[in-house]
């Protein structure tokens, strides 16, 4: 596996390309957010990548063991809101979800975290279709989770233990 840092510069490389490639063509360039999420998620809350190649989840938690489903949504336009989140895999094991919030230049600004209890309890209660199917807002998730890292402050006090 190659050093962190050349990760690092990678990492740096693609979040330039995806911001220019935005402002050039007009859209986003396809799964970019993601790979740059998985990689932000893992760095800044301290996870460990799932390097066996399971379904369902992309990160342990190394102090609590918890999987770890990674979502991401860059937030191009602050005022629009109704921005959605990829598809919970509900139907997978995984123990708590984090989402990465990133800016229009595929910086992180907030990172909330999930547990997969509370977002069940959402979609069993839920009489729409999307809820039903795992999908939900943005502003839903932040809701039902917690803030556990902001670009200002780092890591929240009790990251991975509000609910031990």
């Amino acid at each position: 596996m190659s050093a962190p840092y050349a990760a690092d510069k990678l990492i740096a490389q693609a979040r330039q390309l995806a911001a220019e490639y935005r402002r050039t063509m007009g859209k986003p360039l396809p799964g970019i957010s993601n790979e740059i999420a998985e990689h932000d998620a893992v760095r800044l809350l301290g996870l460990e990548p799932n390097a066996g190649g399971d379904t369902g989840w992309d990160a342990v938690d190394p102090d609590s063991g918890r999987r770890v489903q990674i979502k991401s949504r860059t937030i191009f336009d602050e005022t629009k809101g109704g921005e959605r989140i990829g598809q919970l895999k509900m139907n997978q094991d995984w123990d708590a979800v984090v989402l990465v919030l990133m800016d229009e230049d595929y910086e992180p600004y907030e990172i909330y975290q999930a547990l997969r209890d509370d977002l069940a309890a959402f979609v069993d209660a839920s009489s729409r279709g999307r809820a039903k199917r795992g999908a939900m807002s943005v502003a839903r998730f932040k809701i039902i989770g917690e803030l556990v890292w902001d670009r200002v402050n780092g890591l929240s006090d009790g990251v991975w233990d509000n609910q031990a």
